[in-house]
């Protein structure tokens, strides 16, 4: 008998990170979430990671491992098997928190004429431990040009029938590629925003945010060249946007906390 529920798929890229691999695959399989489609995109670990696949196996829609071109080249490929009417990928050093994929197909059902759905993070350590929470609003392609990543893969999912229209992931890029695509995906498709905790993105020594900072910024720009530059006065327009959207949220204390550590030079992790 069909699910009510619509079909979710989730991918996993992984390369090397058995640290924090068991916890990304327990964090989606333990969603119990009835109608997902788990994929596992390995490119050939020889950290143990493969002993951690195999042991959740049974559990998985598909996994392979094996050479590939990098992140980009593992999340599209998942992306091309996926079957679910909706998608997303969780790195192998993320989590989603209990209950987002219960919490998506309820936003897609309320939203149905929507094509993009997100909810909030929150930054954690390498032992799971919280650093802060970060909330977004309702996405937008002006509000991505004027601060950047103003969601995260780490909580959002898409409709896979937007793949057909606007194609995959751009295997040119290494770094930015996330910011890439949400652009394309936000100028193309109507978003929504739920003012949840969803997703899990985790800090440590090794990512590549730490370890490759100058070449992000670099993709960045040249990302940025290809899209259209905003006006001072329309960059602060989208953002008085986001910041009203969370008031209406009922985000007070975040949009105060935010100003105060803005104004004193700081971004709100914990040491």
């Amino acid at each position: 008998m069909k699910s009510p529920l619509p079909k979710i798929s989730v991918i996993t890229p992984s390369y090397n990170q058995a640290e924090f691999l068991e916890r990304t695959i327990c964090s989606v399989l333990d969603q119990h979430y009835p109608n997902l489609e788990y994929i596992i995109i390995d490119g050939g670990s020889t950290d143990g990671s493969l002993d951690i696949i195999k042991k959740y196996a049974d559990r998985l829609a598909y996994w392979i491992s094996e050479p590939d071109k990098g992140q980009t080249d593992a999340i599209n490929k998942g992306l091309k098997r996926a079957t679910g009417e909706w998608v997303a990928w969780q790195n192998s050093d993320d989590i989603y928190f209990p209950g987002a994929l219960a919490a998506v197909a309820k936003a897609v059902e309320t939203c149905s004429d929507m094509d993009v759905v997100v909810g909030n993070i929150n930054m954690i350590d390498r032992y799971d431990r919280v650093l802060r929470d970060v909330r977004y609003a309702t996405p937008s392609y002006g509000g991505m040009l004027a601060e950047g990543m103003t969601l995260t893969n780490q909580a959002a999912f898409w409709r896979r029938s937007v793949h057909s229209k606007i194609g995959w992931l751009n295997m040119g890029l290494h770094y930015g590629f996330d910011y890439e695509w949400f652009l394309r995906l936000t100028k193309a498709c109507k978003g929504v925003h739920t003012n949840e905790l969803w997703g899990g993105y985790r800090l440590h020594d090794a990512t590549k945010t730490h370890t490759q900072a100058e070449r992000f910024l670099d993709e960045y720009a040249e990302i940025l060249r290809t899209h259209p530059r905003l006006p001072s006065w329309k960059r602060l327009i989208f953002k008085l946007r986001r910041l009203s959207l969370m008031l209406i949220h009922g985000n007070w204390r975040y949009v105060l906390r935010g100003l105060y550590l803005r104004s004193v030079g700081k971004d709100g992790v914990a040491d």
